[in-house]
């Protein structure tokens, strides 16, 4: 990217497509009933950010209980979705900075701020579910942390990863804009 500058344009949206990546993972995440599942048969447990689900048998009906009745429940979701709307301002942010034709590079290293604050924000929330969750919630058979669980993480990590390129895109200010003269290693004999 830095190789041929943001104005190739292949290479300027790259960021941007990221981050709506991202966000996509984000509403998978906070939509997905997989943040715990059973692991084996029978399965009777299943639960999401919103809410924790079991049934007593394989062919019994699922009775479910929302966790934002614990503090704990409404913290983690709380501070998973707080991470995820800076996210979303994130990515609205990197659009309008990638589509003006003079970029702001100081405007690029603040978007790369507010994405490590999204990214604590989003931790902080995935830290909090699993540890009160098996400890305030009895849990039968073996259970894992499934699916929805992992774009949580993923979205988490993207964040991280974006924000380092989006805080070090500045430092190649010159080359990006065509500022420098390109060294040739050639030499004649």
């Amino acid at each position: 990217m830095v190789k041929y500058g943001l104005d190739y344009t292949r290479c300027r949206w790259i960021l941007p497509l990221l981050l709506g990546i991202g966000v996509i993972f984000g509403i998978i995440a906070l939509a997905g009933r997989g943040w715990l599942e059973s692991q084996t048969l029978p399965y009777v447990q299943q639960a999401s950010l919103w809410e924790s689900c079991r049934r007593p048998e394989q062919g019994g009906d699922w009775t479910c209980e929302s966790l934002m009745g614990y503090a704990w429940g409404r913290a983690a979701a709380a501070t998973y979705l707080v991470g995820f709307l800076l996210l979303v301002i994130c990515f609205a942010l990197a659009i309008i900075a990638f589509a003006i034709d003079t970029l702001r590079f100081n405007f690029i290293r603040g978007i790369g701020g507010l994405l490590f604050v999204a990214a604590v924000f989003s931790v902080m929330g995935l830290v909090i579910y699993p540890v009160k969750f098996t400890t305030e919630i009895e849990m039968t058979g073996i259970n894992m942390f499934s699916w929805a669980y992992g774009f949580g993480w993923t979205t988490a990590i993207m964040e991280i990863c974006l924000g380092f390129f989006f805080c070090c895109l500045p430092n190649y200010e010159d080359q990006i804009l065509g500022n420098v003269k390109p060294t040739y290693f050639y030499s004649s004999p």
